[in-house]
């Protein structure tokens, strides 16, 4: 793989194509703006970068879709971000023009690229560029439990004084506040995190987890930017240097844990085409039923969507 395009320069797509060059995972890092100048000018400062820490990749910055030709991936970041005070689901009407608009422009240069879907609310916008897109759903999918598992991941590292390396986690369901942390899967150096942290304390920090992405909100005034860009850097990685890593990610569900045609976060295994493998999780009682709450809830969203007739 060559060439990877991010659609969208604000604070996530210009930190997806940053991290990327340091990277130095691909020739070429394509970054597409509406606002040209500003694509070009962050694209450039990038560059500017690359003798001092040391990377190769060329960045571009663009507001012409043919720069984006033969892009073996594309990371759509674009779309407006959350205000304090605004759910995800008011995003839906605004950002699923977008990512519909955007979907269709990159495939008239790119024949099948894998796309990996930032914009919000993200399991609607994931499933707006499937349905455009026509590419297999191996090949369409979100980034979001990466994310959430990062935030669980750091608050608990703080909470333990431990370092974050050491925490692995497993969470699932949309990306939002139906979200659903599995302290069961969460380990600190191999150790069960119940063994190492109370019950209380442990529930506030999945507490915190579900509401993670409004609390910055609430602090910055807009949405995050060097997490969410660093996640789907993370993402774009693994497909290149077809690692088979396992993440949950927004993925399509054919039938796994009792749910069909939706995407929704579940642990995958990303590979160079894309999604090799969605695992299966052996949920308890507990466990599946917050599952489905939450698929209950994108289930809603994603029909508020179909009934707007975007595409």
């Amino acid at each position: 793989m060559r060439k990877v395009t991010v659609v969208g320069a604000g604070n996530v797509g210009a930190t997806v194509a940053n991290v990327l060059a340091h990277k130095d995972l691909v020739k070429e890092v394509v970054l597409l703006d509406i606002k040209g100048d500003m694509a070009k000018g962050k694209a450039l400062d990038s560059w500017q970068q690359a003798p001092i820490d040391y990377y190769s990749t060329t960045l571009t910055g663009t507001d012409d879709y043919k720069k984006t030709k033969n892009s073996d991936i594309v990371v759509i970041t674009a779309g407006i971000p959350r205000k304090p005070g605004m759910s995800r689901d008011d995003l839906i009407s605004t950002n699923a023009k977008i990512v519909a608009t955007v979907t269709k422009s990159i495939l008239k240069y790119s024949k099948d690229p894998i796309i990996i879907v930032v914009s919000n609310p993200l399991d609607v916008m994931t499933y707006a560029a499937y349905k455009v897109s026509g590419l297999k759903p191996n090949r369409v999918f979100g980034m979001a439990g990466i994310l959430d598992t990062a935030r669980y991941r750091a608050f608990l590292a703080t909470a333990l004084n431990v370092s974050p390396k050491d925490i692995q986690a497993v969470l699932m369901g949309g990306h939002g506040d139906t979200m659903v942390p599995l302290p069961r899967y969460t380990t600190v150096a191999g150790i069960p995190v119940t063994e190492m942290i109370e019950r209380d304390a442990l529930k506030a920090i999945v507490e915190r987890t579900k509401k993670g992405g409004g609390e910055l909100v609430g602090l910055m005034g807009t949405s995050a930017w060097y997490a969410p860009g660093a996640a789907a850097a993370q993402m774009v990685e693994a497909i290149v240097r077809d690692e088979n890593r396992i993440f949950p990610c927004c993925a399509r569900l054919s039938g796994e844990y009792g749910l069909k045609n939706m995407f929704l976060g579940v642990p995958v295994k990303l590979g160079k085409d894309g999604i090799q493998e969605v695992l299966e999780l052996k949920l308890n009682k507990s466990e599946t039923r917050l599952l489905h709450k939450s698929a209950d809830h994108v289930k809603d969203v994603m029909k508020t969507f179909d009934k707007m007739k975007v595409v």
